[in-house]
């Protein structure tokens, strides 16, 4: 149907220390790994203005910073699952916590602080990856346990100017998102569905979302997703590779990595590609040759 999209190389850029590894069960691992010890599982990557790589581990609810040198610093432990991770242009770090919600992260003193912990007084079912637009608003992945049994994840729009709408409840595990080149629609990565789902931002809520690009294989489904400046989209195949797609949706580029969870597009020319590869606690590194789009924290 396409022509075979071009393998790009990737190389370790940063590989979490053995002194930070934590080989022991966990509530997570109980839940999502069948009990097997799990050292760390990483996601949510984002650059801050200084180039430092901010990172997540989901089961032991760490907080990670890699300089440009690949060395690691612990910035915040504590009793949660952190996932996704984004910077504002303020300089203000958001976590999307599957456990507590929308979180907010002081990098200086790690204290970690509850900013959205329910919508209309219900829980979420839990939230896995945010999105932060240009006028500040934050958009917001409640994926939970929901697939093609239970087709009810969400997406919420937390406005900067105050108030939670809630924009769509019928997609069948809603996980990575972005906006895309114009911010006039959400790309979301629908995990159990296996695809990539479009949907268009009309007269302050959603209309006419559908399938932008269908997937098939890998151990999982699309994970973490990022839009590049000709408005092409990353995309984490969880158990199979990544995948970059041009505005079209047609695949240009490959990069194979065995379980690649999460994207950010950072480096001097924003050509380099950092990839959570959650099977070997590593942070891979690919050079695309189209840039990615400026991360809110650059705004």
């Amino acid at each position: 149907m396409f022509d075979p999209p071009a393998r790009l190389p990737a190389t370790v850029f940063a590989r979490l220390p053995d002194h930070f590894r934590k080989p022991i069960r966990s509530e997570w691992a109980d839940a999502n790994k069948a009990g097997q010890p799990v050292d760390c599982f990483l996601e949510g990557p984002s650059f801050d203005r200084q180039g430092r790589l901010y990172v997540t581990d989901i089961p032991h609810g760490r907080v990670f910073r890699i300089s440009a040198a690949g060395e690691w610093a612990l910035v915040a432990e504590y009793d949660g699952w952190p996932n996704g991770l984004k910077i504002g242009a303020d300089g203000r770090i958001f976590i999307a916590d599957y456990r507590h919600g929308l979180l907010r992260l002081d990098p200086d003193t790690g204290a970690v602080t509850p900013l959205l912990r329910h919508h209309r007084s219900e829980g979420f079912k839990g939230i896995n990856d945010l999105a932060i637009a240009g006028n500040g608003d934050i958009y917001l992945t409640d994926q939970g346990l929901t697939g093609w049994q239970d087709p009810t994840g969400r997406v919420f729009r937390l406005r900067a100017a105050g108030g939670l709408d809630l924009l769509i409840d019928t997609i069948p595990s809603p996980n990575g998102i972005a906006l895309n080149r114009e911010q006039t629609q959400l790309l979301v990565g629908v995990t159990r569905g296996n695809a990539v789902w479009r949907l268009p931002l009309v007269g302050g809520g959603v209309s006419k979302a559908g399938t932008w690009i269908q997937l098939s294989g890998g151990l999982s489904g699309p994970d973490g997703v990022a839009v590049d400046a000709e408005g092409g989209l990353v995309v984490a195949h969880a158990g199979l590779c990544v995948w970059r797609f041009d505005r079209l949706g047609q695949p240009t580029h490959r990069i194979d990595t065995p379980f690649p969870t999460n994207v950010a597009f950072g480096g001097a020319d924003n050509r380099s590609l950092f990839i959570t590869e959650s099977q070997d606690g590593c942070v891979m590194r690919a050079e695309l040759p189209v840039a990615g789009l400026p991360l809110a924290s650059h705004a």
